[in-house]
Order: C-alpha cells, then sequence, then structure tokens
C-alpha cells in the first residue's frame, strides 16, 4: 500500500531505455538544429526569429501527448482497428486531393489545413499500413506463405495508397510506403519466387514514374553531376555539400552556419541534417547516425525475440517501425550527402514538421508498448 496522493513507481510500466533514451536524443537533436537553421529565415519571412522553434516546441508537446495516449491503448487494440485506420488514412488521401480542400506548396498538394497548422495525411498512412499490415500478416500468415493471393492482396492496398500519393505528388513517401511493405511481407515468411516477380514489377513501375516526369529526371541528371547547372538543378545539392565541407571534424559551431542564411533551401527540413553537419562537424553527424542506429536495431533485436516468443503482431509492427525509420534517415541522410537523388523526406524526430514529428512519436510509442506487453507476459510465463 502507498500513501494516499503518493505514485507508487515501483507499478509504474518501465520503458525499454534503449529506445526512450534514443528517440528522447533525436527530438532535442532536431530541438536544437531546427531553432539553428531556421533563425535567420524566420526572422526575415516572419519578424520572429523564434517563430519556427516556437511552433517546434508546440509539435513536440502534441507528439509528447499523441505518444502517451498512443501508450495507454492496449496492443490488442490496434491489432483490431487496423482495417480501420487504413481506411481513415486512404479517405485523407483521397481528401487531400480535392481542389480547394487539399493545400498547395510548391506544386504539390500534399497538406490539409487545420487553422495555424496542416496536417499531412501521408504520415499518417504510413502508421495506418503498419498496422493494417501486422494485422493481416498474422491473420493470413499460411496464405501469404503459401498462396499468390495471399501476397497480392496486401500489395493491392499498397498499390491504392501509392496511386493516391503519386497524385500528390509525393514519390519520397510512396517508396517508403512500398519498400515497408515490401519488407514487411518478405520477413512474414513470403515465397521468394513470389516477391522476386512482384519486386521486379514494382522496380519496372518506379523506372516509369521517374522518366513520366521531366523535374525528376532532372534531378537525377543533376545527382550524378551537380557541377553541370550549378545554379538551376544542382544548386541545392551543392549548396548542401558546401556544408558538409564547412563542418569538418569538429563543425564551426552552433549557430555559426553560412548556408543557412539564404544559400540552401530548405534548410530546415529536408536539408537540416547537412546544417547540423555543418555546425557540428563529422563528430555530430555521426552522432546523429548513432542514434538511429542504436533506435533501428533495437527495434530488431525485440522484433527477433518476439518473433521467437511467438509475438507475431508486436514482431511484424517493430519491423515495419524499423524499416520506416531507417528507409527514412537513410534517404534523407543520403540525399544531403549527395549519396542518393534529391528527394523531399523528413529525417523522422530531427526534421521540422509536426506530423512527421507527432507519426513518428506515436510510432515509437506503439513499440515501447508491445515491448513491454511482451516483456511482462514472459516475466509471468517463467513465474
Amino acid at each position: 500500500m502507498t500513501p494516499a496522493g503518493t505514485m507508487n513507481w515501483r507499478a509504474m510500466p518501465a520503458l525499454d531505455p534503449v529506445l526512450a533514451g534514443s528517440g528522447l536524443a533525436l527530438i532535442m537533436v532536431g530541438l536544437i538544429a531546427i531553432s539553428s537553421a531556421s533563425i535567420e529565415y524566420a526572422d526575415w519571412h516572419f519578424g520572429n526569429p523564434w517563430h519556427h522553434t516556437q511552433r517546434h516546441l508546440i509539435y513536440i508537446a502534441l507528439a509528447a501527448v499523441a505518444a502517451a495516449i498512443t501508450y495507454r491503448v492496449p496492443p490488442t487494440f490496434w491489432e483490431q482497428t487496423g482495417w480501420a485506420w487504413l481506411l481513415g488514412a486512404l479517405a485523407l488521401l483521397v481528401l487531400v486531393l480535392v481542389p480547394g480542400v487539399g493545400k498547395d506548396v510548391n506544386g504539390s498538394q500534399r497538406w490539409l489545413p487545420l487553422g495555424p497548422f496542416t496536417l499531412q495525411p501521408s504520415e499518417l498512412g504510413k502508421l495506418a499500413m503498419v498496422i493494417y499490415l501486422a494485422g493481416y500478416l498474422v491473420r493470413q500468415e499460411q496464405e501469404v506463405r503459401s498462396e499468390w493471393s495471399g501476397f497480392l492482396k496486401p500489395m493491392g492496398v499498397v498499390g491504392v495508397m501509392a496511386l493516391l500519393l503519386m497524385a500528390e505528388p509525393d514519390f519520397g513517401a510512396t517508396v517508403i510506403c512500398a519498400g515497408t511493405a515490401f519488407g514487411m511481407v518478405f520477413l512474414a515468411g513470403a515465397r521468394l519466387g513470389h516477391f522476386i516477380v512482384v519486386l521486379l514489377g514494382a522496380l519496372l513501375a518506379l523506372v516509369a514514374l521517374v522518366f513520366s516526369a521531366p523535374y525528376r529526371v532532372q534531378r537525377l541528371t543533376a545527382y550524378t553531376d551537380p557541377w553541370a547547372d550549378p545554379f538551376g538543378s544542382g544548386f541545392q545539392l551543392i549548396q548542401s555539400l558546401i556544408a558538409f565541407g564547412r563542418g569538418e571534424w569538429v563543425g564551426v559551431g552552433l549557430g555559426n552556419s553560412v548556408q543557412k542564411l539564404f544559400y540552401l533551401p530548405e534548410a530546415h527540413t529536408d536539408f537540416v541534417f547537412s546544417i547540423w553537419s555543418e555546425e557540428t562537424g563529422l563528430f555530430g553527424a555521426l552522432l546523429v547516425m548513432g542514434l538511429f542506429a542504436a533506435l533501428i536495431g533495437r527495434i530488431l533485436w525485440i522484433a527477433r525475440r518476439a518473433i521467437t516468443a511467438g509475438e507475431k503482431f508486436g514482431a511484424y509492427v517493430f519491423y515495419g517501425t524499423a524499416l520506416i525509420f531507417s528507409g527514412q534517415a537513410f534517404v534523407n541522410m543520403g540525399v544531403s550527402s549527395g549519396l542518393l537523388p534529391t528527394k523531399g523526406l523528413t529525417l523522422p524526430f530531427v526534421s521540422y514538421g509536426g506530423t512527421s514529428l507527432i507519426m513518428s512519436c506515436c510510432l515509437l510509442a506503439l513499440v515501447l508498448r508491445i515491448e513491454h506487453e511482451g516483456r511482462q507476459g514472459r516475466r509471468r510465463a517463467n513465474g
């Protein structure tokens, strides 16, 4: 018994320290990086150098509330309602395409205005897809492993989502969603022959999509030789590479970036990693990579333990979450460093963007809750 008005700390569910610690550290890195990268831009456009910092603090508060609510919900609820979340996400992806409803920014209609804020349905779509596919793979495990129908049904759902995302257009989110779905189905034990045939078809469709839009071809050619058009298609990549070069080993110091002074576009969003690397150097960049490696590696380790214990829904959620985090981190860092063609994708927990941050925190909270449930179950089973 505990005295009235006091909290029984032993009864509080213990969070996995690696998951919670690495996630929190990445959020703090993001807050510092955004504050530094956006200060000049915010002062020029809004007359308030802390405009984006203040908004990002609001996003962090909203993300904390959303994560707390997600953590309180039992995993069985998510497993049973995955289809409802998927339908809701698809409905929002349709709604954002309605003229006069979705908000158009730089030729892309990806946002739903909600007063002073905006909602990006593609981010909710990633969360809904992971939950839906995890439940489907548990219910239809044998069909997925032995029949074409079991493999093609979820791919059809992913195909519908991909078409809606490409209509915005959002090529980056399409690649992440499709890649995550393929990875989850493959890890669930789909036949290699089925997987290869559909994967080849998806790759052909991907190539066709690239060459169907001139601006995508331009980005591809700029990526291979940005100096061929240094003031046009190659400008953003060149400025990003300059930021990395200026950072050297230990950086120029927080707040001392030159590239954020209107040289590098999207400095506080898609290219925040470049500014962070300029100000903190190679050691700062390796710190962020190490935090992502710790987070993703821990999720995969927990997934393997869940599979061994027969906790398949949790394992598939872990796999999907790890694939989303690793895919986005790899693409974002690869684009910033010139390893990949320019593509607008946020760096989870770090880039400026409310919907991305909230959904990332919800995914992490879901992983933490399922991990805790599994740990408690194994503890009870062992006496």
